[in-house]
C-alpha cells in the first residue's frame, strides 16, 4: 500500500497493492493495521455506496458540521469519477483551495478526505458505483454543502452539462456557507 500526498497536505491518495492474473485481481481495500502503520488512524463506522446511472452526475460539495464531521475514504467499484476535496477550515493557509483526483475501477486508487474538507465528485462514465467509509454517522441536522460551481473556488469540473440533485443546485456559495471548522496547526515535539 502506498500513500501519495496531494497539494492539500491532509488529503491523500491511497494506492493499494493489487494482485492481478488471468482471472482478475485481488486487493485489500482496507486493513486497519496497514492504515495505522501508515499513520492513517480513523475509526470508520459506516460504509456508503452510491450509484450514478449517467455520466456527468455531480454529487457535492458536501460536509457535516462538528461534532458530526466525517473523514471519508472514497473508492470506485465500477466506472470512474473526478473526486474533489475543498479545504473549508477557517484560518487554514489553504482555505478555499481544492484538489481533484481521478478514481476508477481500473486504477484502484482511493482518496482520503479528512474532517474540515467539503467533498464532491463528477462521474466520468455511466453506471458508476462509488463506495466510501466514514468515521461518524450521517446527521441530517449537521449536513451542509457548498455550490458545485462557486466562482471563488473555480473547480475545473470535467463536464459542461452536469446532472445535479435539486438540493445541490441550491447549495450556498462558500462565503455564505455555514462552517464551524478552524485550522489548528499541529506541533511535533
Amino acid at each position: 500500500m502506498r500513500v501519495i500526498d496531494t497539494e492539500l497536505p491532509e488529503v491523500r491518495i491511497i494506492e493499494p497493492q493489487v494482485f492481478e492474473d488471468n482471472r482478475g485481481f485481488f486487493m485489500e481495500s482496507y486493513n486497519l493495521e496497514r492504515f495505522s502503520d501508515l499513520g492513517l488512524r480513523f475509526d470508520f463506522i459506516q460504509d456508503n455506496h452510491s450509484l450514478s446511472v449517467d455520466k456527468d452526475v455531480i454529487r457535492g460539495l458536501h460536509y457535516q458540521l462538528e461534532p458530526k464531521a466525517q473523514t471519508k475514504l472514497v473508492r470506485v467499484i465500477t466506472g470512474a469519477i473526478y473526486d474533489v476535496a475543498v479545504d473549508i477550515r477557517v484560518g487554514s493557509p489553504t482555505f478555499g483551495k481544492w484538489v481533484g483526483v481521478t478514481l476508477s475501477a481500473a486504477n484502484h486508487r482511493m482518496l482520503l478526505v479528512p474532517k474540515g474538507f467539503a467533498h464532491g465528485f463528477c462521474t466520468l462514465t455511466n453506471n458508476t458505483h462509488v463506495q466510501y467509509k466514514v468515521d461518524d454517522y450521517y446527521s441530517v441536522e449537521h449536513d451542509k454543502g457548498i455550490r458545485w460551481n462557486d466562482p471563488e473556488l473555480a473547480i475545473d469540473w470535467p463536464t459542461t452539462t452536469p446532472i445535479l440533485s435539486e438540493k445541490d443546485q441550491k447549495q450556498p456559495f462558500l462565503k455564505e456557507a455555514e462552517i464551524n471548522f478552524s485550522f489548528v496547526k499541529e506541533f511535533i515535539s
